[in-house]
């Protein structure tokens, strides 16, 4: 483990070097591809420079106290140092070892997340937004930016599918374990006889797509462009902004018209597009060799689910790891933290399980 690491301060020096080095910086695919591997390493190398500098502190501390001479007050500082010492060297220990495990190459990527209302009509709609709100308000309390990117509204306020962008520090590798279906249980708006209900909605995310990484064919995109609706209505029957891009081979479709002309709204939609159909081929591969995309997404059916919001009894169940926690107010409006913690610690607890063996 310590070969390892001492490699890993050599490349870390070394990449502190490329980063500055003129023709990487104007090498905009390499210095992305550099920054990347530089911000993967960089807690690993903080951690195990940390843990030599207390190696350091013991072994002083040890000599000090074993060559004697020392005044009552200097004893009890070496003392007390070679304690917390100890004390912190297995938990940096443990700490590296976690570190170390085979990083996932998207977690420091953007993504795409998808919601979509399913099981339970205007309830499931209700509960998808519901759900952009509770990552929105998340979003924002760890810095992120989140933007919404294509939006099928329902007439009550809810969302058929909406589509957002989050970009900022590590999202993936936080917001990862939201794929899947999410049930709800409680009273419904459009509930006369005040019945509980239960409804679903589906949550996708998708590591964001760089240019370089992968790009359509043009040749097998079909562009509409059309007048928009709603937001941005100041563009109706003036000037056609919004942007329908269709790819030919797999069907994937995406509709821009948040933006009010009709560059930003390509622009957004080529991205999207490219998010999605880049997921959709990576899933058949994944296919191929497990059943891990029907697990986690699912159909939206009922019994298919990761996640129980139970409002009556302010109740949120994740089924994954037995996690139930009694705060569904304060989960909803986007605490998020104790639930997403919860699960990569569980995620690193089987993977280090899984080395042992």
């Amino acid at each position: 483990m310590f070969d390892q690491l001492e490699s890993m301060i050599g490349r870390y020096e070394e990449l502190g070097e490329l980063l500055s080095d003129p023709e990487v910086v104007a090498n905009t695919k390499r210095f992305m591809e550099l920054s990347r591997e530089e911000a993967n390493l960089r807690d690993t190398v903080a951690t195990y420079q940390e843990y030599k500098k207390v190696l350091a502190t013991i072994e002083e501390s040890e000599e000090m106290l074993n060559e004697g001479g020392l005044d009552d007050e200097m004893k009890e500082l070496f003392k007390d140092e070679l304690a917390e010492g100890k004390a912190k060297k297995p938990e940096l220990e443990e700490k590296m070892k976690i570190l170390l495990l085979p990083k996932d190459p998207n977690d420091g990527k953007n993504i795409i997340l998808e919601v979509r209302g399913a099981a339970g009509g205007d309830e499931a709609a209700l509960f998808a937004a519901d759900l952009l709100n509770m990552y929105q308000h998340y979003s924002e309390s760890q810095g992120w930016k989140f933007e919404v990117m294509e939006a099928n509204q329902t007439s009550i306020g809810g969302f058929k599918e909406v589509s957002a962008l989050i970009s900022g520090q590590s999202v993936y590798s936080k917001l990862k374990y939201e794929s899947g279906a999410h049930r709800v249980q409680r009273v419904p708006v459009t509930e006369t006889q005040g019945r509980v209900h239960t409804s679903t909605a589906t949550v996708l995310v998708m590591p964001e797509v760089e240019e370089f990484d992968y790009q359509i064919d043009p040749n097998e995109i079909r562009t509409d462009i059309y007048h928009a609706s709603g937001a941005g209505g100041q563009n109706v029957n003036k000037v056609a902004t919004a942007v329908r891009m269709v790819h030919l081979p797999t069907g994937i479709k995406v509709e821009m018209q948040e933006e009010r002309t009709q560059q930003k709204n390509r622009d957004k939609a080529i991205k999207l597009l490219n998010t999605k159909v880049f997921d959709y081929y990576q899933q058949i591969e994944l296919d191929k060799q497990n059943t891990e995309r029907k697990s986690t997404v699912g159909t939206g059916d009922r019994s298919e689910r990761i996640r129980t919001y139970n409002y009556p009894q302010n109740r949120v169940t994740d089924h994954r790891i037995g996690l139930t926690i009694q705060k569904l107010d304060r989960i909803i409006a986007g605490d998020l933290g104790e639930i997403i913690d919860s699960l990569i610690i569980y995620d690193q607890t089987k993977k280090l399980e899984a080395l042992n063996q």
